[in-house]
């Protein structure tokens, strides 16, 4: 009985699925910078040194030339001269102060500042404007999106 039996083939089919993604541009973002000029007015402090020069006579003999001391704002420079006595001597001629002298003013002067503004513009996907975020404040604008397109 067994040739009586005939064997029948039953194939087993699994189906499986290949799930890959790509992108697909639904539209963009332009970004355009601009400059904005202003003139602000600043205030610095400015220090002018003037120098008065007052020549003292002294008219002293001195043993050897002095050397030049300061005394408060106040440079002393001694200048000698050779005289012909019997001996040679020096005499302290003349010192020449320099006083110093400091003031302070106030400068007002205009300067030229940039600030740099962004106009943000979403585009559609043939690049047409959609959307223009504001150019001032601290808004964000709002995310680019994307769509994902699934194929087969």
């Amino acid at each position: 009985m067994e040739s009586d039996r005939e064997e029948v083939v039953i194939p087993v089919v699994e189906e499986e699925i290949d799930a890959t993604t790509r992108a697909v541009k639904t539209g963009s973002v332009r970004v355009d910078k601009h400059v904005e000029k202003r003139l602000r007015k600043i205030e610095a402090p400015l220090i002018h040194e003037d120098v008065e020069i007052h020549r003292v006579p002294v008219n002293r003999v001195v043993d050897a030339a002095p050397k030049s001391r300061r005394t408060g704002d106040t440079l002393i420079i001694p200048v000698v001269e050779e005289e012909l006595v019997i001996t040679k001597r020096l005499v302290l001629k003349e010192e020449i102060h320099l006083i110093t002298r400091r003031s302070k003013d106030r400068s007002v002067q205009e300067v030229e500042l940039n600030r740099e503004t962004a106009e943000i513009r979403r585009l559609d996907a043939e690049g047409r404007i959609i959307d223009t975020a504001p150019r001032t404040g601290s808004r964000t604008a709002p995310p680019v999106r994307r769509r994902i397109v699934g194929s087969r």
